[in-house]
């Protein structure tokens, strides 16, 4: 293939060949999702997405003059994190990094055609591929947010309540499994009967399950801190980090997979929990100083 002679400067060059990587890279991840993925229709979507990218690589080297081979590890991290995590987070995740690439590829679309292309392809058509990919879990977001946020709230609020209320770090765990258990059991109920006036059977299940399994993983996250440490003080501290670790986690995976702001949510969902931390660490003080518990 001809290289072809245009004024682009060393810098801009070595831009292109990296970027060029990344292409051919991207079209060996979406290549690897596409044989993975069982749903025929996200099959074929993965896979015309792999052979733009095949594209844009061949394009690309008309300029560079060279072939570059994929990133071997880049390859297998994204394939690992969207087989974890979902397809959906995983290529968003990946687009986010390509940010520099859609704005060079516009610089340089103002005076070259081949690169408009690809600046459109990288803004336009793969995003919206990417956007009619039918993804299980993105579709019950909404319940696991409704299990997760009610489960920050409510035991982190009953483990500082309880903390100082007893000061036992086993009747604190065995306190916070049994009110857990019996919320995420009655919670999932709950949304089990609120998704069934749809009157889909089959989805309102599904809608329980997730709720009830984000609660679950909350609970068990939030309680393991008293039942490895015998400080209940301590515990306590871990279990509020623990808290902010699972709302920053989630909230950075919502605000990739569904392109929503993260600090708002983050700062929101962290500034409730935490409050209603604090106020019932209050209550359990005052109720053991008031009426004289001692365990």
């Amino acid at each position: 293939m001809r290289q072809l002679s245009y004024n682009i400067n060393a810098d801009t060059m070595k831009f292109l060949r990296k970027a060029q990587k990344n292409e051919i890279t991207e079209h060996h991840i979406y290549l690897k999702l596409s044989s993975l993925k069982k749903n025929r229709q996200n099959s074929e979507i993965l896979s015309q997405i792999a052979q733009d990218e095949l594209y844009h690589h061949n394009a690309l080297k008309r300029f560079t003059g060279t072939d570059q081979k994929p990133n071997t590890l880049k390859v297998f991290f994204y394939t690992l994190i969207s087989v974890i995590f979902g397809i959906t987070f995983g290529i968003k995740l990946m687009e986010r990094g390509e940010r520099d690439a859609e704005k060079l590829y516009a610089e340089l679309g103002e005076r070259i055609e081949e690169f408009q292309r690809i600046a459109n392809d990288e803004d336009r058509h793969e995003k919206e591929l990417i956007a009619i990919i039918e993804e299980e879990r993105l579709q019950f977001v909404g319940s696991m947010v409704l299990g997760l946020n009610d489960a920050l709230v409510e035991l982190t609020g009953t483990l500082a309540g309880l903390t100082f209320a007893l000061r036992n770090t086993r009747l604190i765990a065995l306190s916070g499994l049994i009110t857990g258990i019996a919320a995420s059991l009655s919670m999932s109920a709950s949304e089990y009967l609120s998704a069934r006036t749809e009157k889909d059977s089959s989805r309102a299940l599904k809608s329980a399950l997730y709720t009830g399994a984000a609660y679950v993983f909350t609970v068990a996250f939030l309680v393991l801190p008293y039942l490895m440490l015998s400080n209940y003080v301590l515990c306590l501290v871990f279990t509020i980090l623990a808290a902010i670790i699972i709302i920053l986690v989630f909230n950075f995976y919502i605000s990739v997979a569904k392109d929503l702001p993260f600090r708002q949510r983050f700062l929101e969902m962290a500034g409730i929990s935490l409050g209603v931390a604090v106020i019932s660490f209050i209550i359990g003080y005052l109720v053991r100083l008031f009426l004289g518990v001692d365990v």
